[in-house]
């Protein structure tokens, strides 16, 4: 095959919002609602601005706390991992990503039978 068929492809802002909504909530791992996104995007390059709650552990899991490591830690890794993959399934250059943590989310502890 030669390439691509001739004509226009157009992706509407809001599936790359909803996209992007979708990516950050399962890096991060919250609730794909409680993630709201913003993108501008300019010469092929995106611009992505995240306000999400975080996961942090039970307070009074130390264990646990020491593991999950610093938020700033994650909070950047996030921005790694969110640039990269919206870059692999968008097929566009994400140049910046800003994340706003709205608050923190526990896991709901579930007794063992």
């Amino acid at each position: 095959m030669s390439g691509a068929a001739p004509g226009r492809i157009v992706v509407r802002d809001r599936v790359t919002q909803k996209v992007t909504e979708a990516v950050a909530a399962s890096i991060i791992g919250v609730d794909r609602d409680q993630v709201s996104a913003t993108v501008s995007g300019s010469r092929g390059a995106l611009g992505v601005q995240l306000r999400s709650p975080f996961p942090v552990p039970p307070l009074d899991d130390t264990a646990a706390i020491a593991a999950a490591g610093p938020v700033l830690d994650r909070a950047a890794e996030v921005q790694t991992d969110v640039a990269q993959r919206l870059a692999e399934i968008l097929g566009r250059n994400v140049v910046r990503v800003d994340v706003t943590i709205t608050g923190a989310v526990t896991p709901i502890r579930r007794r063992v039978r």
